[in-house]
């Protein structure tokens, strides 16, 4: 049985660089870690945690809805794998056990590295980091999800605290994608890096680290050529089975453009097209005329059931 607390809340809710780029050699010192954020990454996290790194999980939401129904497709994904054998009933309710679910925003306080995976809205994140700064201890690494935000300035939100923000950029689905960007702001110190780090490692990943830099370096590259799919889509160069089908059986990629796109939400490509393009002022960023349509026509891709497909 998951723990599970409703309580209402408590009163508390090339650059130069301030600190060396040099990651220490650094021991993980986390015991538990909160995720913010019952959505699909952030379910996607706190099972990769409870699972593989078997550590301790708060799961925070605003939402009541929003945490029962993650907490139904976390059964029916574990029911998945005991039937293949993956896992035992045991080891099933042992993960179910690891994840503690609430709506307090303040039970994460006590945790010591948390990941915020809210939607990509500026002002939403700033404002969860200035009272992660102002409620959690001194050494507790705060981390964003975030696959466009400057991790710089989503770092200045958080007052006192700016050097424990960092990115862990988790792919989805989280179980699956085995990379995960590390991103420092400029303010992000090398001890924090290096706990970032080594917590991925324990949650079975591949980190990679880089700089703040719109896109930082997967959405740097991947969106623009979902982008560039698009175009050739809406100036006719080619049906959409076509573009998929030559680039999966042409260029060795698991998966066509479009039907990626569908899979990522339309609404996430174009929100991050919209970033690298006002960001840089390059033109080549500028996003597809067709990508904005589907996305004001609430086609959305797989999550809505149509996209450049129906689902």
């Amino acid at each position: 049985m998951i723990n599970r607390s409703v309580i209402s809340s408590g009163t508390r809710l090339g650059r130069t660089r301030l600190f060396s780029s040099s990651v220490p050699s650094y021991e993980s010192t986390v015991k538990r870690i909160g995720v913010i954020g019952a959505g699909q990454m952030g379910l996607g996290i706190a099972l990769v945690a409870a699972t593989v790194a078997k550590l301790p999980v708060t799961l925070v939401d605003s939402n009541e809805l929003s945490i029962d129904k993650s907490l139904k497709f976390m059964d029916k994904l574990l029911q998945k794998d005991v039937s293949k054998g993956k896992y035992s009933h045991q080891d099933s309710e042992g993960i179910k056990e690891r994840i503690h679910t609430t709506t307090v925003f303040e039970s994460i306080f006590d945790t010591d590295f948390i990941i915020e995976a809210v939607p990509e809205i500026v002002s939403l994140k700033t404002d969860i980091f200035a009272k992660l700064a102002a409620g959690t201890a001194a050494n507790t690494v705060l981390s964003t999800n975030t696959s466009s935000i400057s991790v710089t300035k989503i770092a200045a939100a958080a007052k006192g605290a700016e050097h424990r923000v960092v990115s862990t950029h988790f792919m989805n689905p989280v179980s699956v994608q085995k990379g995960v960007e590390i991103i420092s702001g400029l303010q992000t110190s090398p001890q924090t890096i290096a706990t970032a780090t080594e917590l991925v490692k324990e949650m079975g990943k591949i980190p990679s680290v880089s700089t703040d830099s719109p896109g930082f370096i997967a959405n740097r590259i991947l969106l623009p050529y979902i982008n560039e799919a698009i175009i050739c889509l809406e100036t006719g160069i080619g049906k959409k089975e076509d573009i998929d089908s030559i680039m999966k059986n042409g260029c060795a990629m698991p998966m066509g453009p479009l039907s990626l796109a569908d899979f990522i939400g339309l609404d996430t490509c174009l929100a991050i097209m919209n970033v690298l393009f006002t960001t840089t002022g390059d033109t080549k960023y500028r996003p597809a005329i067709l990508l904005q349509s589907m996305v004001d026509a609430g086609w959305l891709g797989k999550k809505t059931g149509k996209g450049f497909y129906n689902y």
